[in-house]
């Protein structure tokens, strides 16, 4: 099945980039540079471990202008809708330019984000136990495949700016809203989506119950929330492109403060990030690796907000907490919910073959990387125990609050101008703490970072 999915998804993308087209295209010179407009529709395939397999269509639309820039483009508009089989789905239009204000980068994002099936772990990451018999329907201690689960809305909108204060030095500024509804899973509304009746979800109290019943999830943060927020902060850039940059130093630094249009959670929030890009072998090898946090400086923050991870810009569609194909491959979605986290990941990125095809630049490589988890800020208060008799309950701990959750494997990349890149990755979860299955696949577009 994964194969037929990966096989699939490369098949779409190559066909469907070789039919873009370029109407106002000047003639290329010997080294394929890109001008005018480039675009095309393309399906929205994509794997993910957590999520499912992802069907939709999407489309990217590149302006070049007269080529001086490319690789980078002077305007892109971002359009995507799909739905996977894990009940998630993305419903994203976004914008980004350098050029539409003078020096000046503008990013625009209005995203809705429909979960029916979210990950919930618990809190503190090691000092949640996690129990994978208890959404296994072939183990004796089986509660229901929604155990670890619950239903999250996000709705996000976002404005930023970024000018330039003297190079490298960048300040930034944004506003925008986080809108979550938030609640338990809608079993009646699965069940009307499920054959089997085998497959059907009991109506039963699961890990997120046991939270909210226990306290450890407030009355005032059980439903959701809506978060206007504004966050500014400065950025140091040395590389030496935007998309998938080969050499350079990306590090930011930003404040978030989250209102609370009920008035119960307002917050300040601080971000910063590490990226360094490293050419070891010219066209070849590159060595790219980040380091990362997130801290809640003051306020309250409901814990749902703890699942997203704060950005200066939009990029991709998801910014969830730690865990999964965004941020610590191989560990669980969300695996890691805490008021402060940080997080680390390693890559090689190697470029094994280079063709041509038609106008279009291609090449095919290996990145094996290590990504790396943990919690910095804990929340206080003690898990809630769930009641599981002792002989059915084999799975104990003792890592400790602030040992790293570590994540490896390897990806492969099929790239084309430089700009778009097929992603496959590979990865494993090092402690059966963070995923009892051994291999977890993820194929999306582009680099993690």
């Amino acid at each position: 099945m994964k194969k037929n999915i990966l096989l699939l998804s490369a098949s779409l993308f190559l066909s469907f980039q070789l039919s873009t087209f370029n109407p106002l295209l000047a003639q290329d010179n010997e080294k394929h540079v890109r001008t005018g407009w480039n675009f095309g529709v393309l399906p929205s395939v994509a794997f993910d471990a957590d999520l499912g397999f992802q069907y939709g269509a999407l489309t990217n639309i590149y302006y070049f202008g007269d080529g001086s820039t490319y690789p980078e483009y002077l305007h892109s508009f971002y359009a995507e809708a799909a739905y996977t089989t894990k009940h998630f789905g993305i419903f994203r239009t976004s914008y980004d330019s350098k050029y539409l204000i003078p020096n000046h980068r503008l990013s625009v994002d209005l995203t809705y984000l429909p979960d029916q099936m979210c990950d919930f772990y618990g809190f503190n990451g090691y000092n949640s136990l996690y129990n994978p018999a208890l959404s296994n329907q072939d183990d004796p201690a089986y509660i229901t495949r929604a155990f670890y689960k619950y239903r999250r809305d996000l709705f996000r909108f976002s404005a930023d700016l970024q000018g330039e204060i003297k190079k490298p030095w960048y300040w930034n500024a944004g506003l925008g809203v986080l809108s979550f509804g938030v609640g338990p899973v809608n079993v009646d509304r699965l069940n009307k989506f499920t054959r089997n009746e085998e497959d059907y979800l009991p109506d039963t109290v699961t890990l997120f119950d046991h939270y909210v019943g226990a306290g450890f999830i407030s009355p005032a943060e059980v439903d959701g929330g809506i978060h206007p927020y504004l966050h500014g902060g400065v950025t140091f850039d040395t590389r030496d492109r935007q998309q998938n940059p080969t050499r350079g130093i990306h590090a930011d630094a930003f404040l978030t403060y989250y209102s609370d249009i009920d008035g119960d959670f307002n917050n300040l929030k601080f971000n910063a990030s590490w990226r360094h890009y490293v050419t070891v072998v010219p066209g070849r090898l590159i060595f790219a690796y980040r380091v990362g946090t997130q801290l809640n400086l003051a306020g309250s923050s409901p814990f749902y907000l703890n699942t997203y991870l704060n950005q200066l810009y939009m990029q991709r569609v998801i910014y969830e907490g730690l865990g999964g194909a965004n941020s610590v491959r191989g560990i669980m979605r969300n695996r890691i919910l805490a008021p402060g986290v940080a997080f680390a990941n390693f890559e090689l990125r190697t470029q094994l073959f280079k063709f041509n095809v038609g106008k279009n630049q291609f090449y095919i490589g290996l990145n094996p990387f290590i990504d790396a988890g943990m919690v910095a800020q804990p929340y206080e208060a003690q898990t809630p125990t769930v009641p599981i008799p002792d002989d059915l309950n084999p799975y104990t701990h003792d890592r400790g609050l602030y040992v790293p959750h570590l994540g490896g494997g390897c990806g492969l990349k099929l790239a084309m101008n430089d700009n778009f890149v097929l992603s496959v990755d590979w990865a494993t979860a090092f402690d059966k703490q963070d995923n009892a299955k051994v291999s977890n696949l993820y194929i999306k577009m582009g680099y993690m970072f």
